[in-house]
């Protein structure tokens, strides 16, 4: 696959990095906006192989960082459920812009719920898929675990996951817990 390397404007005006994986040969049958884990980025395996996969198919896929995730500007800690699927309007915006706008949105895990959330803002999706998503996205609160307490007393406390520390706050408790698929 050719991978391109840009940028776009996040809902709240971050910079936001993306890739974008071209079909070697033809023009692409079909765009894919695909949205990563909770606190993964673009680049991790599984994502990266999700889109070589994609793209053995001809469909093109937009692959992108979420607000204050790998590449992308932003502090995560200002982020929510709802911010991801603003980010994920805004990302299918920019493929319209510059290419295409997504035909299908592919998630996994808690990006498949914000895909699920998102896409009656793209009206030219035709289709969603999602590897791993919950059926209720505050299922990421199990996570937190002893953490909980302190967000709730000071309103945000590090939160260790898969060995990196982030900083979540009581807004994503409570947006995360009032999303509704």
């Amino acid at each position: 696959m050719a991978t391109q390397h840009v940028h776009f404007q996040g809902a709240h005006g971050d910079r936001l990095a993306a890739r974008v994986d071209l079909p070697v040969e033809g023009e692409p049958l079909g765009w894919v906006l695909l949205a990563h884990c909770f606190t993964c980025s673009k680049d991790l395996a599984p994502v990266r192989r999700l889109a070589q996969a994609l793209n053995a198919e001809g469909l093109a896929v937009f692959r992108f960082d979420f607000t204050g995730l790998g590449e992308s500007e932003g502090d995560f800690a200002d982020t929510h459920f709802s911010s991801n699927v603003e980010d994920l309007v805004a990302a299918g915006r920019a493929m319209a812009e510059r290419w295409q706008a997504p035909d299908l949105l592919v998630g996994h895990s808690l990006g498949g719920a914000a895909v699920i959330q998102a896409a009656h803002a793209l009206p030219s999706v035709r289709g969603v898929a999602t590897v791993g998503a919950p059926s209720d996205p505050s299922h990421v609160l199990r996570h937190f675990g002893n953490a909980r307490p302190e967000i709730e007393a000071r309103g945000e406390a590090e939160v260790t996951l898969a060995g990196r520390s982030f900083r979540i706050r009581q807004s994503f408790i409570e947006d995360v817990s009032e999303a509704r698929l």
